[in-house]
């Protein structure tokens, strides 16, 4: 991006790409519209920050972008998707697995209170976590380190985001899970599609699972190898 009224027209270009992908998919997503908050919060990122220098020009592309390392930025509509699937609010606490270059946990850190985040691969967390403090987002702490078993001594959580495709839901996030919360993750095998996961665990601690949308995502690594 050149300027701030490049990046300017970048968000209004992403905004109307995302409403439009709503639209395509809303029979298999469930919904017409996404919580203006959500929307929001990705307007008031600067999408260019977490982008490698040679891909800053298609920053707000409603694609996936590689960021190194064999690693991808999610195109914004799935961040939005998967934000919105959380439905976060201003005091819940929050584990993302698979930190990237830290976009996702830049917008759900505009969404709540706290966001825990963590990257199997160490340039790419130490790099996130650089990138975050810089750009102020002081309520995301980023771990390097296997996020299969999640981070259980800062659960339960209100929700958990997964931006890596498993093999099968691992069973310490559900664990981890608030009773009343929600977890959100590609659920299928690499090399092909998987199917976007929601699960939703209930006041009384009883699960339940739903696919919605056919996603394409980097594998998950650590204990799943």
């Amino acid at each position: 991006m050149r300027d701030a009224a490049d990046r300017e027209a970048g968000t209004r270009r992403m905004l109307r790409d995302i409403a439009d992908e709503i639209a395509f998919t809303r029979a298999e997503i469930g919904r017409a519209a996404f919580d203006p908050r959500v929307l929001a919060a990705l307007a008031a990122v600067p999408r260019e920050e977490f982008v490698p220098a040679e891909r800053r020009l298609f920053a707000y592309a409603n694609g996936a972008l590689p960021i190194g390392h064999g690693q991808t930025i999610s195109q914004p509509y799935i961040v939005a998707l998967m934000t919105d699937l959380l439905a976060p609010r201003p005091d819940d606490i929050v584990l993302e697995i698979g930190t990237g270059s830290g976009y996702q946990a830049a917008v759900l850190s505009r969404l709540v209170r706290q966001v825990y985040s963590i990257e199997i691969v160490a340039p790419l967390a130490l790099a996130a976590r650089e990138r975050l403090e810089r750009l102020g987002c002081a309520n995301v702490t980023v771990r390097h380190g296997d996020g299969y078993r999640g981070w259980a001594e800062h659960a339960p959580f209100d929700g958990i985001v997964v931006t890596a495709a498993a093999p099968h839901v691992p069973p310490p996030l559900v664990e981890q899970l608030k009773p009343g919360g929600r977890l959100v993750i590609p659920v299928g095998h690499p090399g092909g599609y998987q199917q976007l996961r929601l699960v939703e665990k209930d006041a009384a601690g009883a699960v339940g699972q739903r696919d919605l949308l056919a996603v394409a995502f980097v594998p998950l690594t650590g204990a799943l190898r």
